[in-house]
């Protein structure tokens, strides 16, 4: 058994940490959402006043925060009270420099930490089917792969401070694209007078089978599970596709990438989300294409 401390037990954070309950770890939890700690009381998780005593006692520390300024924030708070020797992980979805900027905060103070933001959204979550891309040093990864583990079924180890979090920002840059592609593709054989089956069969097993098409078909009726057949009830929210995406151009202007597509799927996006869809799934922009525009 790990003491784990939990901050930010929201749709992400609060599943993930029942998983860790589940795995007979002592969790103990904070959030300032009250109806956040509620839920994740019931299932399991100790409910601390702070973040800084949630932390006090704690081997490993886990945070799943909105942005950098937020991570950066709690951080700064929390790493004090920390004992020496705790490993410090940050699953929120962030920037690349304010990740490199905590893992240095942590290791002023000679803690171990890692970035190791997750793919597989809320479904994944409660399922522990997450993957994990981490950044840090090899030994903070051996300390946090096993409580990774528990959270999820894959846990990559993609390189130094901040290589997690650059990952998954790619990794939905693809996401955001091939789901702007797959729903033109259906509005387009809609418009020929092709079926969502027809096209779906062919293209699944042909070169324009992706995640996108296979597992999140954005059209009632080919997969089943797909947000598609539940009125476009995320899953993930295009808002959080739209952040993900700006993270990514922001990390495609301080490289110096050129990200064309990447550039105007969150031009697309932001579009989406301003029209009224922020809360729909991110596949929902395929009623938006057809000229869907209501919120």
């Amino acid at each position: 058994m790990t003491a784990i401390a939990f901050i930010g037990l929201g749709n992400m954070g609060g599943p993930m940490a029942a998983n860790l309950v589940k795995a007979q770890h002592r969790v103990v939890g904070f959030d300032l959402v009250p109806a956040s700690c509620q839920q994740a009381e019931a299932d399991g998780v100790t409910i601390a006043s702070s973040a800084r005593e949630a932390v006090a006692e704690a081997e490993a520390v886990v945070t799943m925060l909105p942005t950098g300024h937020h991570v950066l924030q709690v951080w700064s708070d929390i790493l004090p009270a920390m004992k020496p020797g705790t490993l410090v992980i940050d699953s929120s979805t962030i920037d690349v420099e304010s990740s490199r900027k905590a893992h240095a905060m942590a290791s002023e103070r000679g803690l171990l930490s890692l970035d190791a933001p997750v793919s597989g959204g809320v479904g994944g979550a409660k399922a522990a089917t997450l993957t994990f891309m981490a950044g840090g040093s090899t030994e903070a990864f051996s300390r946090g792969e096993p409580l990774l583990s528990v959270m999820g079924k894959r846990v990559v180890h993609c390189g130094e401070a901040g290589a997690g979090q650059a990952a998954k920002i790619c990794n939905n840059m693809i996401l955001g694209i091939s789901m702007i592609g797959v729903s033109e593709a259906f509005v387009l054989a809609e418009k020929l007078g092709l079926s969502h089956q027809a096209l779906f069969d062919v293209a699944s097993t042909s070169s324009g089978q992706c995640w996108s098409l296979t597992t999140y078909c954005p059209v009632p009726g080919p997969v089943p599970a797909s947000p598609a057949n539940n009125e476009y009830r995320p899953g993930f929210a295009a808002a959080l596709m739209l952040k993900d995406l700006k993270l990514a151009q922001e990390a495609a202007l301080a490289s110096g990438a050129t990200t064309p597509l990447g550039a105007e799927a969150a031009q697309l996006y932001a579009v989406f989300n301003a029209a009224g869809h922020a809360g729909e799934d991110f596949s929902g922009i395929i009623r938006f294409l057809r000229g869907q525009n209501e919120a």
